[in-house]
């Protein structure tokens, strides 16, 4: 049986929405929801949610969902990306085959998408498949599957580094899944971009 977890990017600063951005309601819920929910649905375990700026308010947002996550803070959020990245797979090494790494700001990825890395994975992992990322009407997006193999290579990773390098560096044993629908891959850093996503979406 193959184990495959999920790792929640959460410890952003949101500097450029100018308050906590995950906080951010859409239709009913922060947008920090939905990427838990879609880890749990799909049978995801564990699951990490990895905090920084905010870590109070987002932890007593994700109450209702307590009993299927853990909730780790990392005091380096600071330095970017790569201190999180880390943090979460110390938190996973040695307890799955892969984990699927999400962002916490993807309100519009559907449950299809999970499924389809899911199903790919288990798949190709015979074939030596390592990698699996969906690509939304031709730009590469997020959430990515890493297979437990390259957990070690997590450790090289400074600053805002994130996972590009890696992926470049085992590109042969990368899968990429072709959706059609570019929303699907909309990330929320602006409060412009908060602004179309919710008339876009009657999020409201």
């Amino acid at each position: 049986m193959v184990n495959i977890g999920a790792l929640i990017l959460a410890a952003g600063k949101s500097t450029r929405m100018g308050k906590p951005k995950l906080l951010l309601p859409f239709k009913g819920a922060p947008l920090i929801t939905h990427p838990v929910s879609l880890a749990i649905q799909n049978q995801l375990q564990p699951i990490v949610c990895i905090t920084g700026g905010y870590e109070e308010r987002l932890t007593q947002a994700l109450t209702p969902f307590h009993e299927n996550i853990t909730i780790n803070y990392n005091p380096h959020y600071e330095s970017g990306m790569a201190s999180s990245l880390k943090e979460g797979i110390h938190a996973l090494q040695g307890k799955v085959d892969a984990v699927i790494i999400f962002l916490g700001d993807q309100p519009l990825v559907p449950n299809k998408v999970i499924q389809t890395i899911i199903q790919e994975y288990k798949a190709n992992k015979e074939k030596g498949v390592k990698i699996v990322r969906p690509i939304y009407n031709q730009q590469i997006g997020h959430p990515i599957l890493f297979d437990s193999g390259l957990f070690h290579e997590f450790e090289a990773l400074h600053g805002d580094e994130g996972g590009k390098g890696i992926i470049q560096q085992y590109k042969d044993y990368l899968k990429l899944i072709h959706f059609p629908n570019s929303d699907w891959g909309i990330d929320i850093d602006t409060p412009e971009e908060y602004l179309t996503l919710l008339k876009r979406n009657d999020g409201i």
